[in-house]
């Protein structure tokens, strides 16, 4: 799935958050937004998964603009996933959750069991299929909440700050899981990340984005080894924290 998004703009009363972003990312590509807490990230990702609505600017999905009707919306919204830093897992054990948006989209039994089987394997959580969600760790937690975002295929999947705060043994796990869905599917992936050496590892293209404002986009070995603007120059060394 491309992704354009033009002009946008979110506040929260008084306070511009995002101030008027301007972004294209091409299909099948991983692309991370970078910046510092605070910067806009994670409103920019939500207003791509039409959790905000912004203020003025457009976000075009495949050269569509967002659809005003709701069927068309649902239908565009099942083509997204996300993971956020902090899921929320549901009630049950691991195998439901993920399978929940398989079960929502009447996917057959044979199948959602297969998927599910699958999807929680390439997670290394198979022996914790019957585990409540309650009693697993942040890590494992968050290993489901990926598999639950992927087992329903969408074309462009959002990561938020999705390995902050893990082990790196959980980090190496879901990071090779993000590069194996990519590869496997052609799915666009955009990570957002305050973490430099995950962006370099796992992108494509970096964004970096400061105050509200996209401030540099560029290929991975540009970006880092010759950054055009002194911000991203000064972001990327660790010279000035923002």
């Amino acid at each position: 799935m491309s992704l354009e998004v033009s002009g946008l703009v979110k506040s929260f009363g008084a306070r511009e958050v995002l101030r008027g972003i301007d972004l294209r990312i091409e299909p099948g590509e991983i692309f991370a937004i970078a910046g510092p807490s605070g910067a806009g990230k994670t409103t920019l990702l939500r207003c791509v998964d039409f959790l905000l609505r912004p203020e003025t600017g457009s976000i075009r999905y495949d050269g569509a603009t967002t659809p005003a009707e709701p069927a068309p919306a649902i239908a565009l919204r099942r083509r997204i996933g996300m993971v956020a830093q902090n899921p929320l897992l549901f009630r049950g054990n691991a195998a439901y959750n993920v399978s929940f948006g398989l079960c929502i989209r009447d996917v057959d039994e044979p199948e959602l069991s297969r998927r599910t089987a699958d999807a929680l394997k390439a997670l290394g959580m198979s022996d914790l299929a019957a585990t409540r969600a309650s009693v697993l760790s942040a890590g494992e937690a968050q290993r489901v909440a990926f598999a639950r975002a992927v087992v329903v295929r969408p074309d462009l999947l959002l990561l938020d700050e999705f390995t902050a705060n893990l082990d790196p043994t959980n980090v190496n796990i879901l990071e090779g899981a993000v590069r194996e869905y990519n590869r496997s599917t052609g799915a666009t992936v955009i990570l957002v990340t305050h973490n430099m050496f995950q962006a370099k590892r796992l992108a494509n293209r970096v964004a970096l984005l400061l105050e509200g404002r996209i401030v540099e986009v560029g290929a991975v070995p540009e970006f880092f080894e010759n950054p055009k603007d002194p911000r991203t120059r000064a972001f990327v060394t660790g010279e000035y924290a923002y």
